[in-house]
Parts: C-alpha cells; structure tokens; sequence
C-alpha cells in the first residue's frame, strides 16, 4: 500500500508492507499550492508511478489534498471521532491505476462556540496514540493543534496561529529589522517564555521585542529566539491545563523540543515522538478501510 500525507507545502509518500511496515518513503516540496491547474493526478504519478508499475494497487491520502482546494474534498467528521470513524468515513477518488481513498478531516466547536478545523493531524494522532486511552496531544506547526483524546477518539482541539505569526512578524515587520539570522539561542527563547507570563497583553509584550533591541537588552542574534519563545509560551499558558499529566508532541524535532522547553517551564511534561506518526496512522486507517 502507498501512504500519502500531502499538505499545503509539501508531499511525503510512504511505500508500506502488508504488515503496514515502511519499505520506502519520499518526499518532495510539492504541497497542493505547488501543483499548478489542480493537476493533482499527474502530480502523484510523478511522485510515485514507479511504485505503482511495481505492483502496489492501494493507495491512501492525508492532509490537504482532501480540502475545497484540493484533490476531492473530504466533508469533515464531527467530534468526537476516532480510527473506526475515520476509516467509515474515508472518501473514495476516481483513479484508473488504483484504489484511491482519502482520510477526511476532523472539525468541532471550541468553548466560544467557534469552529474549528484539522487536516492530518487527525491521522498522526491515529498513528501515535494507538491503544492510549486518555491523552492530550500538540502538534507544533503554523497552525499548531493541542487535541484532546478521550476513550481512544479525538474528544475536541483548539488551534494556535502561532508559527504563522512568527514568520509574519519576522518578515513583515519592523520587528524583523531589530533580528539577524542566527542559530536557536535556547536562553533567550527561554527569556521569551518566561516573559509571557509577565503582566501586559500579548500586543504589548511583542512591541517589547523592539524595546529591548533599542536599549541594548536584546542582541540581533537573540532576537528571533527570544520572539519565538514569547508566542510559544503565551500558546502553552492558554493551552496547557492545570492538572495536565504528559503532553504528547508530534512534529518536527527541533520544534517539538522548543514546545518541550515551553511546556516543562510551566510544570508539564512531554512525550517527543517521530515524524513518521503520519504513516503509521494512514497504515493502520488502510488496514481498516473498505477497498472492495
């Protein structure tokens, strides 16, 4: 079976075993806004043709691809929903050179009664948190995802715009001028966390960013850390709740353990785990699925 979380900036493939074991993956920056005219079948047969010739007759997508903009749009399931919802509810794309089906996405409704929304983090959830019970998940990302899993089943989540804001705020205004590239500087993003915690709102305590570069408090080099660590610890403080146990965390290493740093300095604990959760959700979501 071919294993696919395709998102909006990037596609990864995953070439599996009849056990759901991986055989071979790749990926490529080849998101659903890099496919020009919405050819998204002839992208895939780019993408993993060659494994199809070599016999694999399965396929299964994630992600983005199954939105208003992508492939075919899978309707979102209600939550709470787990891998039986999941797989009951998997949309299937007309493709003459295998079965194709799509994961849809998970939406809810958060305490203000605003709806929210996920495309693949769903099965990244599924495929880390197999047989666990009771958890509370964070997936970092541009839009970073906190989920809360009850009896096995994605319960609700709320969403957290805070990488975009960090690339926005960095590239498009003036705080950018005040930063220069510069490796991780683990205490200044630390500095940032522990401000978040300061009196003042957040609007406020982002203008301190340019504050403090004016005032020789902050060098160009801590600068970009230090912003990051502000909006990762105002994210943590509104979304970590207080009788929290362990805070699953999926994603990319280094981000993941920049959200670890966050969430320790305000008494969690974390569970980092790999990048291949997407792949062992979508195996066993292809284990599940009705392909007759």
């Amino acid at each position: 079976m071919i294993a696919i979380d395709w998102g909006t900036s990037s596609f990864r493939a995953f070439r599996l075993d009849a056990a759901g074991a991986l055989r071979d993956r790749r990926a490529a920056a080849r998101g659903i806004l890099a496919v020009e005219g919405s050819r998204f079948e002839e992208e895939l047969l780019s993408q993993v043709g060659d494994w199809l010739a070599d016999g694999e007759t399965r396929i299964i997508m994630s992600g983005m691809i199954g939105s208003r903009q992508g492939w075919v749009e899978a309707p979102y399931l209600h939550c709470p929903a787990g891998p039986a919802e999941l797989a009951a509810g998997l949309v299937t794309v007309a493709f003459d050179c295998a079965a194709l089906r799509l994961v849809p996405g998970l939406t809810c409704l958060d305490a203000a009664g605003m709806p929210e929304v996920m495309r693949g983090e769903e099965t990244q959830i599924v495929g880390v948190l197999d047989g666990v019970g009771d958890a509370l998940v964070c997936l970092p990302g541009s839009h970073a995802k906190w989920a809360r899993v009850a009896a096995g089943r994605i319960a609700g989540f709320e969403t957290y715009l805070s990488g975009e804001a960090f690339a926005a705020l960095r590239g498009h205004t003036i705080l950018g001028r005040m930063m220069r590239e510069a490796r991780s500087d683990p205490a200044a993003f630390d500095r940032g966390v522990a401000h978040a915690a300061a009196p003042g709102h957040l609007l406020h305590q982002l203008f301190g960013v340019r504050t403090l570069g004016l005032f020789g408090r902050l060098g160009e080099a801590e600068s970009a850390s230090y912003l990051s660590g502000l909006l990762i610890g105002h994210e943590v403080r509104a979304a970590l709740p207080a009788s929290a146990g362990t805070v699953h965390l999926i994603g990319a290493a280094a981000l993941a353990a920049l959200y670890a740093r966050a969430i320790a300095a305000q008494g969690g604990q974390t569970v980092i785990h790999d990048e291949d959760a997407a792949s062992r959700g979508l195996a066993r979501l292809g284990e599940m699925a009705a392909w007759g």
